[in-house]
């Protein structure tokens, strides 16, 4: 059973502004709730072939794991994949221009196995209430300044 949850929102920014900051790592502990740290292996800006060790709470538990960029388009697509951890995953961000500003569309996606192979369903929903969040926190973000 994959797991595979996108979500979307409208972010009233520049696409140039969205994808700076949502495409640097080194941003994502200030926009994601579930995500403490993020540490470069290889050294920044992010490219392909980039990998960062990440740190973060999911359902009350600890996880740490490596993503490593796999495709990048600036400005439209950042693909990021990891094979360790317990839930090995493809996160995906596309940005796109919208009337309003840019559409952001985040994707995650993998295939759980143990223990989180069992709680799928739950970590579908879990996961897309806590991605629709994190739009929401972005948005507030790049408001900030």
């Amino acid at each position: 059973m994959d797991v595979d949850v996108e979500v979307r929102a409208v972010l009233p920014f520049p696409r140039e502004v969205v994808s700076a900051y949502a495409g640097d790592p080194t941003n994502a502990p200030d926009w994601y709730a579930n995500i403490d740290s993020v540490r470069w292996q290889t050294p920044p800006p992010v490219a392909v072939g980039s990998r960062m060790d990440f740190e973060a709470r999911f359902l009350g538990r600890r996880l740490a794991y490596t993503y490593e960029v796999v495709e990048l388009v600036p400005g439209e697509r950042l693909v990021m994949r990891t094979a360790d951890g317990p839930f090995p995953m493809e996160t995906t961000y596309t940005w796109s221009e919208d009337p309003v500003g840019t559409e952001m569309r985040l994707r995650n996606r993998g295939t759980p196995s143990g223990f989180a192979r069992v709680a799928a369903p739950v970590m579908r929903r879990a996961m897309k209430g806590a991605m629709t969040k994190d739009l929401a926190r972005l948005a507030e973000r790049l408001a900030q300044g």
